[in-house]
Parts: C-alpha cells; structure tokens; sequence
C-alpha cells in the first residue's frame, strides 16, 4: 500500500493560505491607501489651522463629553442584560437577543427618526414638557449615540460572561453568598477586561455615529454639533480640508480607543 506524498498536502496548504491572503491584503491595502491618501492631500498646517476654529473645538469638547456618557450608559445597560443573555434560561429570550440586536442592523437614518417620531407621541411630549427637552437639544446626542453603542456594549458583555467559569459563581454561592454577592464579588472583578473593552467599544462607537443625530438632534453650529456634524458641516460649504481633518483626527481616536479595547481584552469577544 502507497503511503501518501506529505509534499501534496503540504503544496495545497500553500496555495490555500497565499489565496486567503491575497483576498484580505486586498482590503487591507484599500484602508491604508484611503489614509495614505488622505495625509497627502494637504499640509500639516492647514490640518492644524482647520482643528483649531472655534466651531471644530466646541465639537471636540461636545464629542468628549457626550461620548463618554453615552458609553457609561451602554455599561449601565450592557452589565446586567449580558448577564441574563449569557447565564439566564427565560421564556422570550430569543425575542430580547434579537431586539438588542436591532440598532446595529438597522440604517443610522431609521434610528434617528425612530427617535424623532417616539418623542412625538403623547408620551414622549409628556417628558419634554415636565422633564426637560429632548428634541433638537443636547440630551438627544447622547440619547442616540447611546441607543447604537449600547447594542455593541451587550454583545461584548454576553460573549465576555459566556467565556466565564460558572463553576467560580456556583461556588460563592455554596459558600453563603446571595446571587447579588456573588455577582460583585465573583463575576463583576473577573468581568473586568470585558467590561473596559465593552466600554471603549461602545465610546469609539458613539464617537462615529451621525446618521441618528443628523435626524434626532440636527446639525446646528455651536449647539448640536459633534465631530461627525462637523465634517457633514465642512463639506456642506465646500471645505474640504477642515472636513478632511475633523475626519484625521476621528481616524486617530478610534485607533486609538480600538488598541485600548483589544489589549484590554477584546480579542475574546466577537466585535
């Protein structure tokens, strides 16, 4: 009987690897030339001038801050509803996945005007007039950033929990622990690298949203304008350099806050 050619195997696994690399160098090289592109197209100066106006600044600042509280609002959220995805058997779980779900797979322009018609109704008139107003003012860029980043942040928080020994949370539990003690004690300390990943994912992802707040909160110079308003404001007038910077400068944060989140442990999840 003929023992196989290792060297047959061996050959096709070249041919193989050298196909699927040739397939994601492809699109590696399109996002790099995209940047190399957008370096070369002006000077450093002009770059600097353009960040430095005032409305860019404003944007800047707003960017930060609503940001920031749009993704400790997806923590909020994400925690607990990982939580009872990945630990919790619940009829109509299914259902809850999937509604999660719905704000990465919808068009940013469907959510933004979800939004719109959901403070339209009587209800949502009702909070506006004895709460404080949410249309068209500052609580409605967090409230649609957070509506998109918030799905990020559960489906982080789910695979995060999923990939935990439970055998650690049965135990405390054995040992007198409620479910609440063991939660804080156990599972929350060694959620820790999921929940920094869910979190700067979640930030990196409002930092980027524009289609909910164009709809939602509009456009309007020195009041509703973030990063992504502001390179839609640049190009509207046909300043394409301070477009092109606000855009540099995004590009920064987000490798920036993408290398944050994987060395935090991103790489176990499925985002």
């Amino acid at each position: 009987m003929a023992l196989p050619n290792p060297k047959v195997p061996r050959a096709g696994s070249y041919r193989f690897f050298a196909g699927m690399g040739i397939l994601a160098a492809a699109y590696g090289l399109l996002i790099v030339g995209m940047l190399i592109a957008d370096l070369g197209f002006t000077d450093w100066r002009r770059l600097k001038e353009a960040v430095s106006s005032e409305p860019i600044q404003y944007a800047i600042q707003l960017s930060l801050t609503t940001c920031t509280l749009a993704a400790l609002l997806s923590l909020l959220v994400a925690i607990p509803a990982g939580y009872l995805l990945a630990r919790c058997q619940f009829r109509g779980k299914w259902l809850l996945d999937a509604i999660f779900d719905i704000p990465i797979v919808l068009p940013p322009l469907v959510v933004g005007l979800s939004l719109l018609i959901l403070f339209q109704t009587a209800l949502g008139q009702a909070f506006e007039q004895n709460i404080f107003p949410v249309t068209y003012e500052l609580p409605s860029v967090v409230l649609a950033q957070f509506t998109v980043a918030a799905s990020f942040a559960v489906r982080t928080m789910k695979v995060t929990y999923s990939q935990q020994d439970r055998r650690h949370e049965d135990v405390a539990r054995t040992l007198g622990c409620s479910r609440w003690q063991a939660f804080l004690r156990v599972v929350l300390p060694e959620s820790r690298q999921g929940v920094i990943a869910a979190g700067t994912l979640a930030w990196a992802r409002a930092l980027g949203e524009f289609g909910p707040i164009l709809v939602f909160s509009g456009a309007t110079r020195m009041k509703t304008e973030v990063l992504p308003s502001s390179v839609f404001l640049e190009l509207s007038v046909g300043n394409l350099e301070a477009a092109l910077a606000v855009s540099l400068l995004m590009v920064f944060v987000a490798i920036l806050v993408l290398s944050l989140a994987r060395y935090f442990g991103l790489r176990g999840s499925t985002w």
